[in-house]
Formats: structure tokens, C-alpha cells, sequence
């Protein structure tokens, strides 16, 4: 039996604009995916996925067909599911030819709701089972600007950068003396990433200035060792994001008397976001209708 693990993510700077080559800092989260793969007798491939509760919320079988994998109940997460198969499989011919059967378990740490990066730790493992590229793969089923896949396999906070469409990607250290006054504090709702990026890129207003400001931002970050600096960054930083795609910030559209620091991660509208707060904020959150607050210790790898 193999098995393979990778973390789920937060992208702290750069959202949208790293995919145009500005310089994000991305967090590997405690929470991830595992993908374990056993040989069975029955030349098919079963396929059984978990949630975070050990609920089975997909039960499928694939064989191959025609030099192709195909679900024996089609259906959108199947067809998904096969197409990144398949495309394992042209990246390495030799991914899945032996015709031995496999039964596929994943297990997820974290709900799917929570945007931690249910599809790139997927993809990640998937990639590393079959040998291949995960950027490439993720390049050709999902897309996106790989940082999730640098989390995936990195166990420390990473600077992560697109040049000329390669990643570079930098171990780095952050961990603010202040970490215990950092939350994350999910939105209540799943955000779609790439409805998201589709919105960033209809905007094709030259962004040289708000990457070279955001890349600052991401530098002095990663030295800051005041909670009042890191406020007027992360709140900088907002403001930048805002003007190019549009959309108030989270703090001002729903939390405008709220005392500390919010800041959205990825994509705008949901999953979580990051909150600096002197007090403890659980309080204030709950009253609003929002109960999934974690702490920074709880939360980052």
C-alpha cells in the first residue's frame, strides 16, 4: 500500500496579481489530503473519497476503455476526476498501464467548504503516484498560478513567484512574534477560484505599479516585528487589491467596527480571512453568525 499526503494552503500577499508575477507569500496550513492506493483482483479502479467527518461522499469505479479511463456512473465529479486521470496518463504513459486494479482511498482533514485546497492536494498527490510535473497537471485540468501546489509539498511558510510561467518557489521564515494575535475566520460560504481569476483577468489595465507595491508589502511582512506595521500593511495591501478588481474590502463590507485588522486570502468573497486582533475576537464573530475561528497556532503547518 502507498500512501501520499499534502497540505492544504493559505495565500497571505499577492492574491490575483501573482498570476502576473508578483511576489506572494503562501502558508501550508495543518490540514491536508491523503490519497492511499492499494492493488485489488478486479482490474478496475475503485475509488473512494472522504470528508473530514470519515463520511464516503464519493463511491466510483473507473476501467479503461479504449486507452481511456471511464466512470461507470458519469456524472460532474466523475468526469473530473477521470479527465485528470487520463491526463496523468499522457504525462506518463506508463501511469496505470499495467492493467492491475487499484482500490483509492482519500481522506480529507478539513471540510470542503473551507477552501483550503480540496483540488490541489489532489492534484498533488495524484501527480506524485503517477511521477509527473503537479504544476503541469494542475496547468492542464484545473489551472491557476500553482502557488497551492507549493504548499502541497513544502512543510514551511514559502515565497512563491511565476517567472516567465515557471514557479520559483523559496522556503522562508515567518512566524510574527505576535502570531497569537492572528486568526483566520472562515466567511461561511465557498468561494470559486476560478470565477475569481476569470473577473481579475477581464481587467487588463497595466499592473506593473501594484506588483512592484505588493512585492514590497510581501518583503516587509516576512521582517515585520510590530503588530501596528502589520496592520497598515495587510490594510495597504487591501486597498491595492480593491482598486483593481473592484470589490470593497471585506473589513469595510462587513466589519467596519471592528477594532483590528481583516484581510481577505485568495480569491475575494469567501473562504477565510485573516484577522489581527489584540483581544480575543471569538466574541465579536460569533454575535456576527460566524463560528469557524482558528488561531494562527492551529491553523499554519
Amino acid at each position: 500500500m502507498n500512501t501520499f499526503y499534502s497540505n492544504g494552503k493559505l495565500l497571505i500577499t499577492a492574491e490575483y496579481l501573482v498570476l502576473d508575477g508578483a511576489e506572494a507569500l503562501a502558508l501550508p496550513t495543518k490540514f491536508g489530503q491523503s490519497l492511499t492506493i492499494q492493488p485489488n483482483s478486479e482490474n478496475v479502479l475503485n475509488w473512494k473519497s472522504f470528508n473530514d467527518k470519515q463520511e464516503l461522499w464519493l463511491n466510483a469505479s473507473f476501467k479503461l476503455k479504449n486507452n481511456k479511463l471511464e466512470s461507470e456512473i458519469e456524472n460532474e465529479i466523475t468526469t473530473r476526476l477521470a479527465s485528470i486521470l487520463n491526463t496523468a496518463r499522457v504525462m506518463n504513459p506508463e501511469f496505470l498501464k499495467d492493467h492491475v486494479g487499484y482500490t483509492i482511498k482519500t481522506h480529507l482533514d478539513f471540510p470542503t467548504n473551507w477552501g483550503l485546497g480540496t483540488s490541489s492536494t489532489l492534484i498533488n498527490n495524484i501527480a506524485d503516484w503517477a511521477e509527473i510535473n503537479p504544476y503541469k497537471l494542475l496547468e492542464l485540468t484545473f489551472g491557476g498560478s500553482g502557488y497551492d501546489i507549493a504548499c502541497a509539498s513544502n512543510n514551511s511558510p514559502i515565497t512563491y513567484q511565476l517567472d516567465k510561467k515557471l514557479p520559483i518557489v523559496k522556503p522562508v521564515v515567518f512566524h510574527p512574534e505576535f502570531s497569537e494575535n492572528i486568526y483566520f475566520v472562515h466567511l461561511n460560504q465557498k468561494q470559486n477560484s476560478r470565477e475569481g481569476i476569470a473577473h481579475y483577468k477581464s481587467n487588463t489595465t497595466d499592473k506593473t505599479e501594484a506588483i512592484t507595491a505588493l512585492n514590497t508589502i510581501t518583503k516587509a511582512l516576512l521582517t515585520c516585528t510590530d503588530i501596528n506595521v502589520f496592520n497598515n500593511l495587510i490594510e495597504a495591501h487591501e486597498t491595492i487589491i480593491s482598486d483593481i478588481i473592484k470589490l470593497e474590502p471585506v473589513k469595510s463590507a462587513l466589519f467596519p467596527n471592528f477594532s483590528g485588522s481583516i484581510k481577505s486570502l485568495g480569491a475575494w468573497g469567501g473562504d477565510f480571512v485573516m484577522v489581527t486582533s489584540k483581544e480575543n475576537p471569538t466574541t465579536y464573530f460569533n454575535l456576527k453568525g460566524y463560528y469557524t475561528i482558528l488561531s494562527y497556532q492551529d491553523m499554519i503547518l
